[in-house]
């Protein structure tokens, strides 16, 4: 019991869980889960110390994963939690490649100050057979021209009137409008496409 001359000890402050600041960069990659198997990802954010990814399968907490992502190549590390679009994971590095990646992010996230449009960050190639079909969650399929076609997304010409945000699957590909330009629309693919697929020969 507290003597009257006792000063009442004040409540712990709350620590940080995060020593890292996250960065909303957006970037895509590949993921390999302890099955060995490989699938497309995207980065939701990320900071030196962990990185929330867009996964269309999930890691379970504590499994290893691999990752290679565009402009930082391979990291790996421990999946800490899941989420409703993928899953958070640790990025385990020496300091020194942790310093060299901080730096990495910091560029990447004042990119657009350095004149990288975000839209144009992938190489797009014009498709040597530019007819696909627009799905609508109504069901109903609407023919469209692929005007080029990135990892990240397609560029279209189509007659529709459809407002930015609208869900679609260009082809067999789930995707969403993101901007409408005089003619048509650009739509970014949830998940990347492989790299090995990307040439004239690719059919949506």
């Amino acid at each position: 019991m507290l003597s009257a001359l006792q000063t009442p000890r004040a409540a712990p402050i709350p620590v940080e869980r995060r020593r890292h600041r996250r960065m909303k960069v957006v970037l895509l990659g590949r993921y390999m889960l302890p099955s060995r198997l490989e699938y497309p990802c995207q980065t939701i954010d990320i900071s030196p110390g962990g990185v929330h990814l867009a996964a269309p399968a999930k890691a379970a907490p504590g499994e290893r994963v691999i990752v290679y992502l565009e402009h930082l190549g391979r990291i790996e590390g421990s999946c800490v939690r899941t989420t409703m679009e993928g899953f958070a994971m640790t990025i385990t590095a020496t300091s020194r490649k942790r310093e060299k990646f901080t730096a990495q992010l910091t560029w990447l996230a004042n990119r657009d100050e350095l004149g990288l449009p975000e839209d144009r960050r992938h190489e797009r190639i014009a498709p040597r057979n530019p007819r696909s079909l627009f799905a609508l969650r109504d069901g109903s399929e609407h023919p469209v021209r692929v005007i080029d076609i990135s990892l990240s997304g397609a560029a279209v010409t189509s007659d529709l009137d459809l407002p930015v945000g609208t869900p679609v699957r260009l082809g067999s590909t789930p995707a969403r409008i993101v901007r409408r330009f005089d003619g048509g629309y650009a739509v970014e693919f949830n998940f990347p496409l492989s790299a090995d697929l990307l040439d004239e020969n690719l059919e949506l």
